[in-house]
């Protein structure tokens, strides 16, 4: 089966929620008219990244999961029968948010989410001061159970989860066709050139390996463009987010990606048929020593 799918890579240059939905609307139609019937777009897309700072008052930014960012992009889904997954900043209940990626099935509307589980806590990056880890275990199942869509299985994940292995193999175990990764992540001003590269390509390399060790498609979308500090006393200690959404294939293969001050859709087509053929070669699921793997449920071994 042969799919089209398109991941948006945006600046956003403000916290207005209704002006960037719009924004991000008009890319997203782009996008559909090519033919894409699968959309990613990135990580808190409706306002700045607010995580460089803690500041009680943002909190102020979040919404519940049926506010009008989820009203939205489900309208949006239906008009284009497309799947869509959207970002949001959920207020579940006074004192729990989370950071949720809303998947929606065309005219079915909201057909799951997720809620981030691996949570930073870095320069620039104070995510757990906002964020509660997701707790969901949909169907008595492990919280990274892949999101059944009339374009497969979506193993959905966020940011910080794509540096860790075991959430994109729990997708894939339990049935993800594909794993998707919206995204928000950028140099500090005060890296050198070098330590910029390092770190993107590193990135890069580990989304592109739960590919290659799972053997499925992978899209990431990333934000782009200079966002100034929160904080007034030191604006000039932004993020410059560093793009390079992108589009692989099942042995990590590069089919799309976006410079790093692209903006608007970014379109591939991906084969899922090839993941079945690829594990018939190359069986990691068949050899995989199940009878050797508990340390795997300890932080440490000492």
């Amino acid at each position: 089966m042969n799919l089209t799918v398109a991941v948006i890579q945006e600046a956003i240059g403000s916290n207005d929620k209704t002006k960037n939905l719009e924004a991000t609307s008009e890319k997203v139609r782009k996008a559909a008219l090519a033919g894409a019937k699968l959309v990613l777009l990135q990580e808190l897309h409706t306002t700045q990244y607010f995580c460089q700072v803690q500041d009680p008052a943002i909190f102020d930014l979040a919404e519940p999961m049926d506010g009008p960012s989820r009203q939205h992009l489900e309208a949006l889904a239906k008009e284009l029968n497309i799947v869509l997954v959207g970002s949001i900043f959920e207020k579940r209940t006074a004192g729990v948010f989370h950071n949720t990626a809303l998947v929606f099935d065309g005219q079915e509307g909201l057909v799951g989410y997720y809620r981030k589980m691996h949570i930073p806590d870095d320069p620039g990056f104070s995510e757990k001061y906002y964020f509660t880890p997701g707790d969901q275990k949909r169907d008595g199942q492990n919280p990274f159970k892949p999101i059944q869509t009339s374009v497969g299985k979506l193993g959905v994940l966020v940011c910080w989860d794509q540096w860790y292995p075991e959430a994109a193999r729990l997708a894939a175990l339990q049935g993800a066709q594909i794993l998707l990764y919206p995204t928000a992540i950028g140099w500090d001003p005060e890296d050198t050139a070098e330590e910029q590269t390092r770190q993107r390509d590193a990135w890069t390399l580990i989304q592109r390996s739960h590919a290659v060790a799972n053997h499925l498609p992978v899209l990431v979308a990333n934000r782009t463009g200079f966002e100034y500090s929160p904080d007034e006393t030191k604006p000039e200690l932004g993020t410059q987010f560093w793009g390079q959404s992108f589009i692989a294939g099942q042995q990590g293969d590069i089919l799309a990606m976006s410079d790093t001050n692209d903006e608007g859709p970014l379109i591939a087509n991906i084969d899922l048929g090839r993941t079945d053929h690829l594990r018939r070669i190359w069986p990691y699921f068949r050899d995989r020593r199940v009878d050797a793997y508990e340390g795997l449920l300890q932080r440490y071994m000492d």
